[in-house]
């Protein structure tokens, strides 16, 4: 039996899909914990999981709200000046007693948790990282070399100031182990990553309970349409929604929607349209034709896993790189977010709707990921760490 402590960010992106591989290994007879907010990560987590708390959930909620609007280069600078590196300047001591108190023989850490890294590299101890968004096996940088010039001097500082050498593998990837929830069907070749990289396909079956559905509201005769942009970016999302609802009225004869939104903000909607503030997302997919999405990389994997095609309308971070992998791979139409119009809106989904190669191409990703393992060959890998 061994320990392993999954080191995560106050995202839910980011948490989920640690919930899966955490129960293989517990069904395997191993013990797990994590380090993370416990107001942010608790409620995502198994009952009675252990959580050691890191504090500072408050601030990590204004930031969320500092951070609506910006795009581009300023959404990427505030992403690591006042979000990661600050994070993983705050963690590190609550990790570091985490460690104490856990002994853990295994650290799995989040790209976006660098406590984890730190303080596995400063402990001597195995790590693996958890890559849950595929953005990160690409070159972010490679539009922006100035910007990630400026991101890695930032990373040697943080590194420099709990004293681990500058010179060592980037935090971002361990040189023990890298759980990329991806596979080459999405991102493209892989053959350029070191056997240290693990393509294991996308940790899916992490969302706990899930919430009440008026599943008796689908109507077997229309096809059901999901619209998320995912638990972050959904409460600035007015303008996008209203698009979706204008795009979708001609539509009301032969499609339904599921909108994932405040529904106090939607309210008297017709009665195709159907909001609610969370819904059973996997089992709602089995029975979804298409998906309208911010790309986030959790909504894109779990599409892509039942076979259904996208379009994307990717807002900041590694949403445009994820929006991209969607469209190269076949499976999915790419918009603006800021500026896309009903017309062009409701032309993309009747795109992927009604040509079938959409389709095609979402299978063989779909196929990708059920033969790539997901939770179990992330477990075997982690297992081979101890």
């Amino acid at each position: 039996m061994s320990r392993f402590l999954f080191v995560v960010p106050p995202l839910t992106g980011h948490t989920l899909p640690t919930v899966a591989v955490a129960r293989e290994l517990v069904e395997r007879g191993h013990e797990v914990a994590w380090a993370g907010h416990a107001d942010l990560v608790g409620p995502l987590l198994p009952a009675g999981a252990r959580l050691f708390d890191v504090g500072g959930a408050g601030a990590v909620v204004a930031l969320r709200e500092q951070s609506q609007g910006l795009r581009g280069a300023a959404a990427f600078r505030f992403l690591w000046e006042d979000f990661l590196i600050p994070l993983a300047d705050a963690m590190v001591g609550p990790v570091e007693a985490a460690v104490d108190a856990f002994r853990p023989d295994v650290l799995v850490v989040d790209q976006q948790a660098l406590a984890g890294a730190l303080v596995a590299r400063r402990r001597g101890l195995p790590w693996a990282t958890s890559a849950t968004t595929s953005a990160e096996l690409t070159d972010p940088f490679a539009l922006m070399p100035k910007l990630g010039e400026w991101a890695r001097s930032c990373l040697r500082e943080l590194q420099q100031r709990f004293g681990v050498p500058g010179e060592g593998p980037d935090l971002r990837f361990s040189d023990h182990l890298v759980l990329a929830f991806t596979t080459a069907a999405l991102i493209g070749p892989v053959e350029g990553f070191g056997d240290h990289f693990a393509f294991v396909g996308p940790s899916l079956g992490g969302r706990g309970e899930a919430p009440d559905f008026p599943w008796h509201w689908i109507d077997p005769a229309r096809r059901l349409v999901l619209v998320s942009l995912g638990t972050v970016s959904r409460e600035s999302g007015d303008r996008f929604f209203g698009t979706v609802i204008e795009a979708l009225e001609p539509l009301a004869t032969e499609l339904q929607a599921v909108l994932v939104a405040p529904p106090d903000r939607y309210p008297d909607l017709p009665e195709h349209l159907l909001v609610r503030e969370y819904v059973p997302q996997v089992e709602l997919l089995a029975h979804v034709a298409g998906v309208i999405s911010h790309a986030g990389h959790n909504t894109v994997c779990e599409s892509l896993a039942h076979g259904v095609p996208l379009v994307v309308a990717p807002i900041r971070d590694d949403q445009p790189i994820i929006a991209q992998q969607v469209v190269e791979a076949g499976a999915g139409v790419r918009v603006r977010y800021g500026r896309v119009g009903a017309t062009e809106l409701r032309a993309a989904l009747r795109s992927i709707l009604d040509d079938r190669a959409y389709r095609v191409a979402a299978r063989r990703v779909g196929a990708s990921f059920d033969a790539a393992g997901g939770a179990a060959t992330a477990a075997d890998r982690l297992e081979k760490l101890t």
